[in-house]
C-alpha cells in the first residue's frame, strides 16, 4: 500500500498546482468586464472576486462526483487502475493549462478535465481488456462515451449562441443608450438595470448555489417552476433601488458590473472547483475505500458511484489557494489581457494589436463587409440614418482614472455580465451542456463586435485572435485525450519508475514555461517604453518621440550586432532569435510612428514647414527597421541552408564595418536620448569614414571574385551587410538633421 499512498500524495500536491494553473486560466471569466471597464480599482475588483470564490467553494461539494463517475463506471476498475487514470489526468491537466496560460490563451478547464478522464480511462480500459483477452467492444461497459459527445456539442452550441446573444444585446442596448449613455441613463437606466440584475441574481441561484447542501432538490425545483415570478420580483425591487441611485447621481452600471463579478466568481468556484481538485479527492476516496477492505489491490470501487461528501476543510483550503493565485499570478493577468485586448473600443492603438492577420480572418472580414453592404441596401434610408446617428462612435467618451484608460465603457461591461449570466442560467436550468469560459469569452467578443470596436483597421486582427482562441479550445479536447492516454499507458507499464520520470519531465516543462512567460513579460515592459500616455504639449511630445527613437536605435544596434556575430559563428539559434525579433522591432517602429502622428496633430499652421520635416522621421524609422530585418534574414537564410561560412578575410573586414557602425549608432543614441546635438558632426565624420572603408573593401572583394576565392552567395551576403550598414548610417544622419531643427538652440 506504500506505493499507492505515494501516488495519492502526488495527487494532493498536484491538486495545489492544478488550482494555480486553473485559476490563472479561468480568472478571465469573471475579471474581464470589471477590469476592462475599469469599474473600480483592481484591488476592489479582486476583493469582490475573492468573496465570490470563498462563497462558491462552500457550494461546490455536490459537484465533485463528475470526477468519480461522470466519464467512466468506477465499478469496473480497481484502486490501482483508478490511480493510474487520476495521475494521468493531473499530469496532463497541469501541462496543458500552464502552456495555455504562458501564451495568454483562455481555454476551458471543464473540457480539459473531461477529455483527460476520457483518454486515461480509455487507455486503462483497453489495456485491461487486452490483458484479459476480451473484445475491445467491451469498452462500452467501462466508458460513458455519450458524455464526451455532449461536451463537443456544448462547445459548438455555446460558441455560436453566446456570440449572437452578446452581439444582439449590445446592439439593442447601444441603440437605446448611444455611446454617450450618461444622457439616457436617467430615462431608461433603472428599467434596463433591473433586467440585468434580475438575470444576474437568478444566475447566482441557479448556477452558483445549486451545489449547496442546504439547498434541497425541492427548493431548486421550486425555483425552476417559478422562474418568471422570481425574475419579475427581482426586477421590480432592483429597478426601484436603481432609480433611487440615479436620483442620487450614482452611475448604476458600476454596481451591476461589481455584482456580476461577484456572481461569476461564485459560479466559477462552485462549479469549476471540481476541475482542479475533483480528481485528487476521488483518488483519496478510492484509496480509503481500498485500505478499509481486505484486499486493497482488487477491492471493488463500486461505492464511488454513489454520493460521497467532501470535507469542508478541503474546500476552504482550495478556496484559499484560488484567492492567493488570483492576487499573485502574473499568468492570470496575461490571460485576462488577451480577452480585453480583443474587445478594446479604441482603434487609436491598432499598431499594438496582439495578433497578426490570417487568410481565414481576411475572408471572414470580406464576407462580413459584403453582408452589411447588402443589409444597408435593404434598410430604408430614414431607419438607416437614425441607426447611424444612435451608433455614432464620435460620442464615445471614457475617463482615464488612476488605473488607466478603460478598454470599453460600463454599458458594455454590464451587457457582458447580464448576457453571460442569462445564457449560462438558461442552459444550466435546462441541463444543456456549455462551458463558462466559452460563454463569457464569446459574449465579450459578440458585444465588442456589435459595439463597432472591430473597425476596418482592426477587424482582421481581432478575428484572427478569436479564431486562435477557438482553435485552441478544440486543440484542448484533442490533446487532452491523446496526452492523457499516452501518460496512462506509460504509468500502466512502468509503475513507480514511470511516475518519477514523468514528474521530472513535467517539472522541466513548467520551468521552461515560467522562463518563456518571464521573457514575454519583459517584452511587454519594453513595449510600454514606447507608449505615450498623454499628448498635450508639442515640445514635450517631440522630445519624447526622439528619446523613443534613441531607444529604438539601441535595439537596432543590439540586434544587428547579434546577427553579424551569429553569422560569424555560424550559430543558427542566435540568428533565428534575431529574425524573430525583427517583428518586435517593426512593431516598435509602428508605435513610434503612431506617436509621431499624435504630435503632428498638435502642430499649428506656423509649424507646417517643420511638421513636414518631422514627418520624414517615419521614413527613417522604417528604413532602419528594414536594414535590421534584411541583415537578420540574409544571415539566417545563409546559415540555416548550411552554406559555407564567410572567409576569414571577409570576417575581419566586416568587423571593421561593424565597429564604425557601432560608433555611429552610439553617438546617435546618446544625442537623441540626451536632447543634445553636439555629436552631429562626429556622426557625419564617422559616416564618411564608413563610406571610404566600403569603397576600399569593394576593391578587395573584386579581387576575391576574380580569383574565385569568394563564391556568388558569399559575395552577395558580404555586399548586403556593407550596404545595409551604410544605409543605417545614412538614416541616422537624416534623423540627426531633423533633430537639429528641433533642438538646435540647445
Amino acid at each position: 500500500m506504500e506505493i499507492y499512498f505515494f501516488a495519492v500524495n502526488i495527487l494532493i500536491i498536484f491538486a495545489v498546482s492544478d488550482l494555480v494553473v486553473g485559476v490563472s486560466n479561468d480568472a478571465v471569466n469573471f475579471l474581464n468586464s470589471a477590469i476592462g471597464s475599469r469599474v473600480s480599482s483592481r484591488k476592489v475588483i479582486l476583493i469582490l472576486a475573492s468573496l465570490g470564490i470563498f462563497t462558491g467553494v462552500i457550494f461546490s461539494s455536490g459537484m465533485m462526483e463528475v470526477a468519480r463517475k461522470g466519464i467512466f463506471h468506477p465499478q469496473f476498475f480497481t484502486m490501482p487502475e483508478l490511480l493510474i487514470i487520476f495521475l494521468a489526468v493531473m499530469f496532463t491537466d497541469i501541462i496543458l493549462l500552464d502552456t495555455f496560460n504562458t501564451y495568454g490563451l483562455p481555454t476551458s478547464t471543464t473540457v480539459s478535465i473531461v477529455f483527460e478522464l476520457l483518454g486515461g480511462a480509455v487507455a486503462v480500459s483497453a489495456l485491461k481488456i487486452i490483458r484479459m483477452n476480451h473484445s475491445l467492444f467491451d469498452l462500452t461497459h467501462y466508458i460513458n462515451s455519450s458524455r464526451a459527445m455532449v461536451i463537443i456539442f456544448g462547445i459548438l452550441l455555446s460558441v455560436v449562441v453566446a456570440f449572437i446573444c452578446g452581439a444582439g444585446a449590445q446592439f439593442l442596448s447601444r441603440l437605446l443608450f448611444t455611446f454617450d449613455y450618461t444622457k439616457k441613463i436617467k430615462r431608461y437606466g433603472a428599467v434596463w438595470g433591473g433586467i440585468a440584475l434580475a438575470f444576474i441574481t437568478y444566475f447566482i441561484l441557479i448556477k452558483g448555489a445549486k451545489g449547496a447542501s442546504f439547498i434541497t432538490p425541492e427548493t431548486i425545483d421550486w425555483i425552476k417552476h417559478h422562474t418568471v415570478t422570481m425574475l419579475g420580483a427581482i426586477f421590480a425591487v432592483s429597478a426601484i433601488i436603481l432609480q433611487i441611485l440615479i436620483f442620487l447621481k450614482v452611475n448604476i452600471f458600476k454596481p451591476i458590473v461589481l455584482i456580476g463579478t461577484f456572481a461569476l466568481a461564485m459560479a466559477f468556484a462552485a462549479n469549476d472547483l471540481v476541475n482542479f481538485i475533483g480528481v485528487p479527492v476521488a483518488g483519496i476516496h478510492a484509496y480509503s475505500l481500498a485500505a478499509s477492505s481486505g484486499s486493497p489491490g482488487t477491492a471493488s470501487m463500486a461505492p464511488l458511484a454513489g454520493k460521497v461528501a467532501t470535507n469542508p476543510l478541503i474546500l476552504l483550503l482550495a478556496g484559499l489557494v484560488m484567492v492567493l493565485t488570483l492576487w499573485l499570478s502574473k499568468k492570470a493577468k496575461t490571460v485576462t489581457e488577451t480577452e480585453i485586448s480583443l474587445g478594446q473600443q479604441s482603434e487609436e492603438e491598432e499598431e499594438k494589436e496582439k495578433f497578426g492577420s490570417t487568410g481565414m480572418a481576411r475572408k471572414i472580414v470580406k464576407m462580413t463587409i459584403g453582408f452589411f453592404n447588402f443589409v444597408r441596401m435593404i434598410i430604408p434610408a430614414p431607419v438607416r440614418n437614425w441607426m447611424m446617428k444612435r451608433l455614432d462612435t464620435s460620442h464615445y467618451r471614457v475617463d482615464t482614472n488612476a488605473e488607466g484608460k478603460p478598454s470599453f465603457d460600463l454599458l458594455r461591461a454590464s451587457v457582458n455580465m447580464m448576457v453571460a449570466s442569462a445564457v449560462i442560467s438558461y442552459a444550466t436550468s435546462n441541463k444543456l451542456p456549455l462551458s463558462t469560459t466559452y460563454v463569457t469569452f464569446m459574449v465579450a467578443m459578440g458585444s465588442s463586435f456589435a459595439d463597432l470596436a472591430w473597425g476596418r483597421e482592426t477587424a482582421v486582427y481581432r478575428i484572427t485572435g478569436v479564431l486562435t482562441v477557438i482553435s485552441g479550445w478544440f486543440f484542448t479536447a484533442f490533446s487532452a485525450f491523446l496526452l492523457s492516454m499516452v501518460i496512462a499507458t506509460v504509468i500502466f507499464y512502468t509503475k513507480a519508475v514511470g511516475v518519477i520520470v514523468l514528474l521530472v519531465i513535467i517539472t522541466v516543462h513548467l520551468f521552461k514555461n515560467h522562463i518563456r512567460h518571464s521573457e514575454r513579460e519583459k517584452q511587454k515592459d519594453k513595449d510600454q517604453i514606447f507608449n505615450l500616455k498623454k499628448v498635450t504639449d508639442v515640445t514635450s511630445t517631440i522630445a519624447t518621440t526622439f528619446e523613443q527613437m534613441g531607444l529604438f536605435i539601441q535595439e537596432i544596434k543590439t540586434s544587428t550586432n547579434n546577427s553579424i556575430d551569429g553569422l560569424f559563428l555560424q550559430n543558427e539559434y542566435i540568428l533565428r532569435n534575431e529574425l524573430r525579433k525583427s517583428k518586435t522591432i517593426q512593431r516598435w517602429a509602428n508605435i513610434i510612428i503612431a506617436n509621431i502622428f499624435k504630435a503632428v496633430r498638435l502642430f499649428t499652421d506656423k509649424d507646417r514647414v517643420f511638421s513636414y520635416k518631422y514627418g520624414q522621421t517615419i521614413r527613417r524609422l522604417q528604413k532602419l527597421a528594414d536594414g535590421q530585418r534584411d541583415i537578420a534574414y540574409r544571415a539566417y537564410n545563409h546559415v540555416s541552408n548550411h552554406h559555407k561560412g564567410l572567409l576569414q578575410s571577409q570576417i575581419e573586414e566586416l568587423k571593421q564595418v561593424q565597429d564604425i557602425l557601432n560608433d555611429i549608432l552610439d553617438h546617435t543614441i546618446k544625442s537623441l536620448m540626451d536632447n543634445n546635438i553636439e555629436k552631429y558632426k562626429t556622426i557625419i565624420l564617422k559616416d564618411s569614414e564608413l563610406r571610404k572603408l566600403a569603397a576600399d573593401l569593394n576593391e578587395r572583394q573584386i579581387e576575391r571574385i576574380r580569383s574565385k576565392e569568394s563564391k556568388t552567395r558569399l559575395t552577395i551576403l558580404y555586399y548586403a551587410i556593407i550596404g545595409n550598414a551604410m544605409m543605417i548610417s545614412k538614416q541616422c544622419i537624416e534623423l540627426m538633421k531633423i533633430f537639429s531643427n528641433s533642438f538646435g538652440n540647445k
